[in-house]
């Protein structure tokens, strides 16, 4: 389980992130979903123990992520917006130094670098050095080393980005089959059909204040409308502004 309570992040003058409370239970999985600079990233930082909070609490599995980072890190998997990843190495040189700092024993490391390798369709990539793969097989590096030592919660930024079809099918089946399995999932997405399809419960953070929550199907009946994209598209206030611009083109083009 994931509890956030009052979550505040300030950068200078700047509060990103605006005194913000949810919480994720186990076996559930939650969409955050805003626009570019609503706070998302930064949100999902906190939660994962790589930034501080300036004020605020964020339990994780009832553990304090910032009394105890560290802890927090050993059971959670994360997928940061942009692979954080050392591209002087090959994609196995990686993945054994991931699971020397996870103390993941030799032989099940193997194990699960085989299998989601070959998952994720990265088998030939593994002796190439990373700086010289595509961007879609960094993120696919990112996913696996999230995975390897079989965490209890996800924290996704973006995970879908840059996959092709056949991977993104088989992450939204493990994140099924994560969550039947108890483990509590927290992630951000700009593909709102991915979210209605896949979450439990979502977050509308906007101006980095949380502005509406519940399940889609509450959405849209908060919001009086019929997609989770028209509610997503109203509840930031973007509605009226798609409409001018395509109207705009339509009259230009």
């Amino acid at each position: 389980m994931i509890e956030v309570e009052n979550l505040v992040k300030s950068f200078g003058a700047t509060r990103a992130v605006r005194g913000i409370s949810f919480t994720v239970k186990n076996g559930e999985i939650y969409g955050l979903l805003g626009p570019n600079g609503s706070g998302k990233s930064t949100t999902l930082k906190i939660l994962a123990g790589i930034m501080k909070p300036t004020s605020g609490r964020v339990l994780v599995d009832g553990i304090d992520v910032s009394e105890n980072p560290l802890r927090v890190k050993e059971i959670t998997g994360y997928v940061p917006e942009t692979p954080a990843l050392y591209e002087s190495l090959t994609p196995v040189e990686f993945f054994n130094f991931i699971g020397s700092v996870r103390r993941i024993p030799r032989e099940q490391l193997e194990e699960r670098v085989t299998t989601l390798a070959r998952a994720f369709g990265i088998e030939k990539y593994l002796g190439e050095l990373i700086g010289s793969l595509s961007f879609g097989t960094k993120q696919k590096i990112s996913l696996i080393s999230a995975l390897l030592h079989d965490p209890k919660v996800l924290i996704l930024d973006e995970a879908m980005n840059g996959l092709d079809p056949r991977s993104a099918r088989i992450l939204r089946e493990l994140l099924i089959q994560f969550k039947d399995e108890g483990r509590s999932i927290v992630f951000s997405t700009h593909v709102l059909q991915l979210a209605e399809m896949l979450c439990d419960r979502v977050g509308v953070i906007y101006n980095g204040e949380i502005i509406a929550e519940g399940t889609v199907d509450e959405l849209k009946e908060f919001a009086h409308e019929e997609s989770l994209e028209d509610v997503f598209l109203k509840l930031t206030e973007s509605q009226a502004e798609v409409f001018a611009v395509v109207q705009a083109l339509k009259e230009t083009l």
